[in-house]
């Protein structure tokens, strides 16, 4: 198990995430778009992070929480590439980053003690 929310992977990785999405909107004149994906990124580490800390079944809900800010980030990339704030090298690897932050979270999500039993979550 982990000692705190700073040893999760998918904490790590969405953190990274997070400072990407800011590298890659900092010129953008996008600014309702840029601003939204930037606190939908900031808000998956920190769901898991708020979650970790909280304990218990809330763990499980600020989970389900980080999940939807991914899939909402995950929209909102698709519309940036669509209208041209985002290049397809830029697209590409967030989405994929988007994808497996995801699925790791979905793991994370199904191995707490509590979830063991019901294997349907």
């Amino acid at each position: 198990m982990y000692k705190s929310f700073e040893d999760l992977e998918v904490w790590k990785r969405s953190c990274q995430l997070a400072v990407d999405v800011y590298g890659m909107l900092k010129t953008s004149k996008e600014f309702s778009l840029r601003d939204q994906m930037q606190r939908a990124a900031v808000s998956i580490p920190s769901n898991i992070a708020e979650g970790s800390e909280r304990g218990g079944k809330d763990f499980e809900r600020f989970l389900r929480i980080a999940q939807g800010s991914s899939a909402e980030l995950r929209t909102q990339a698709y519309i940036a590439k669509k209208i041209g704030v985002l290049s397809h090298d830029q697209f590409t690897p967030l989405l994929n980053e988007l994808k497996e932050i995801s699925r790791m979270l979905n793991g994370l999500r199904r191995s707490l003690p509590h979830n063991k039993l019901n294997t349907e979550n």
